[in-house]
């Protein structure tokens, strides 16, 4: 039985390992590298505090992700198949290292996320197509 995800420390190894499969991932990952161009020094330490915000509510998080995805959409379009892409790596990542109603709550969490995301960036995209 795999552990669930209980602290920050597991947070970061989760993000840490998720974020690994982003740089390298042949549908996203140019988003992150050549887009976007992550600083992720500086980006994986917020998306520590975004999760751990998203699943433990300790409000660690400042920031509106939206304003960044939407810039990121102007400079490359984000389609229904980029975000679908996403949740899948997502959803893979956490059932990989955990199991258990965190693992699953941060699952749900991230399709909800990458839904609205898609909502306000693009919204000809049909989130349906997501879940």
């Amino acid at each position: 039985m795999k552990p669930d995800i209980r602290n920050r420390a597991d947070i970061q190894q989760l993000i840490d390992t998720f974020y690994t499969k982003v740089r390298a991932d042949d549908i996203i990952g140019y988003l992150f590298n050549d887009v976007a161009k992550v600083n992720w020094e500086t980006h994986l330490p917020r998306m520590y505090d975004f999760w751990e915000n998203i699943l433990f509510q300790t409000g660690g998080f400042k920031g509106n992700p939206m304003v960044a995805h939407v810039q990121l959409h102007q400079k490359s379009p984000l389609t229904a198949e980029h975000f679908q892409h996403w949740v899948k790596l997502f959803l893979s990542t956490v059932d990989e290292q955990f199991e258990g109603e965190n693992a699953e709550l941060i699952k749900q969490r991230a399709r909800s996320i990458a839904t609205m995301m898609q909502i306000k960036v693009h919204p000809s995209n049909d989130p349906r197509s997501i879940m």
